[in-house]
């Protein structure tokens, strides 16, 4: 090789290199993927308060892809999620972070509450007696959790529980119209009506507000007195008709006094400026049903159990509706469900039998009928004169989880 030739082998590496080197200099740099995952979080962040709550969540979840572990990321998801009605799938993302975080304090009372406006009373009030265990009493979240234990209590029927919860409270915070609401709650389902009555007037009764005057009302239609309720529901209306969950209450006090036509009215006017109102579609689907309506009824029962799966009221309208509709596979799972909750609920096991009938399973079906047989018997015997176990009066009130029955 000539020393020509040889250099120009030389300078053909040298310019590959170069031309290569130079190719690796002009590629953009690895991005930063540590400070982009903090925008998105601060967008996600931004459009969460803003009032964005779709765009927070398709923003956290992007996040979420990437980096799963972040708690922070998964707790504000979950608040996004409540925040549209979504209490399952917010429980779902508590939960998780918790995993990832056992003591983080205010994500378990996020559960709690999550749990609380879903309705799983009992596993709200298992999130929020952990979260008041492991707190200091300075802690200012903890009476708030405390009044929310409370509730819980209330609607799983231990009103003595409640009693001796809060009764404690009532000499430091006796003035506090949660506290108010609910010892008079309790007190009025214990039948101690009285004294109930006389907490509540002591707190309210005197307050000419839209919110004293809706807490009044829901006191006075759970004491079965829906005279008194229409007349301080009708006072909050007069007031402030745009207070969350009036029209839903002043809905079922039309209802318990009779007033079908006006309750659907009112819950439609409920459900214009929240759509997410659990009472308003689950009641007012319960009214189109009976006026046959079946298809915008299943609409709104439909809405109903997607908000609150698990709630019985729901379960068994959705089911008797779909049994009406002639489809029996649809009502199958949801009657089910009901009568193994409540066992003694006559009108769900009717309902099962002849959805077991209609698929072909002649066995179940005649089951159903025997253990019918059976439960009217045993009613039959009972001492005359004794109270109902479930007063037909409440049975529109399924938070306090007495067996679901048709109102007259």
């Amino acid at each position: 090789m000539t020393w020509l030739k040889a250099v120009s082998v030389v300078l053909a590496s040298l310019f590959c290199l170069l031309a290569a080197g130079g190719q690796a200099i002009a590629q953009p740099r690895p991005p930063d993927v540590a400070a982009d995952i903090e925008r998105a979080f601060a967008e996600a962040t931004r459009l969460h308060q803003s009032g964005d709550i779709e765009g927070a969540i398709r923003g956290y979840q992007a996040i979420l892809k990437v980096r799963p572990e972040r708690v922070d990321v998964r707790s504000n998801l979950g608040a996004a999620l409540a925040r549209l009605g979504r209490y399952e799938d917010a429980i779902t993302q508590y939960n998780q972070a918790l995993k990832l975080e056992n003591r983080n304090q205010t994500i378990r009372y996020n559960l709690g509450l999550a749990y609380y406006k879903a309705n799983w009373f009992p596993e709200a009030a298992n999130a929020l007696s952990t979260f008041i265990n492991a707190v200091p009493e300075s802690e200012p979240q903890r009476l708030p959790a405390l009044l929310l234990l409370a509730d819980c209590e209330v609607r799983l029927g231990d009103y003595k529980k409640v009693i001796e919860m809060l009764t404690p409270l009532e000499a430091a915070h006796g003035n506090d119209r949660t506290l108010a609401y609910l010892l008079g709650n309790a007190l009025i389902s214990d039948n101690q009506v009285a004294r109930g009555q006389a907490i509540i007037d002591r707190v309210f009764r005197d307050e000419d507000s839209a919110e004293a005057h809706l807490l009044v009302g829901s006191i006075l239609l759970i004491a079965d007195d829906g005279q008194g309720a229409l007349k301080e529901l009708e006072r909050a209306l007069a007031l402030n008709p745009q207070l969350p969950s009036l029209q839903a209450t002043y809905g079922r006090a039309l209802m318990r006094m009779g007033d079908g036509e006006k309750a659907m009215s009112v819950f439609r006017t409920e459900l214009s400026t929240d759509p997410n109102n659990f009472d308003a579609h689950l009641y007012l689907g319960i009214l189109l049903r009976r006026e046959k309506s079946l298809e915008e009824a299943a609409d709104h029962l439909t809405r109903a159990l997607r908000l609150r799966p698990r709630d019985s009221y729901a379960r068994y309208h959705l089911g008797a509706l779909y049994a009406s509709l002639g489809k029996p596979a649809e009502a199958l799972p949801l009657l089910e469900s009901v009568v193994k909750e409540f066992p003694d609920f006559v009108e769900a096991h009717a309902l099962l039998a002849s959805v077991y009938y209609r698929l072909k399973r002649k066995a179940d079906g005649d089951r159903e009928r025997t253990l019918i047989q059976k439960l009217n018997a045993e009613e039959q015997a009972k001492q005359p004169g004794a109270p109902k176990k479930d007063r037909e009066a409440t049975a529109d009130l399924p938070e306090l989880r007495r067996p679901p029955k048709e109102q007259p």
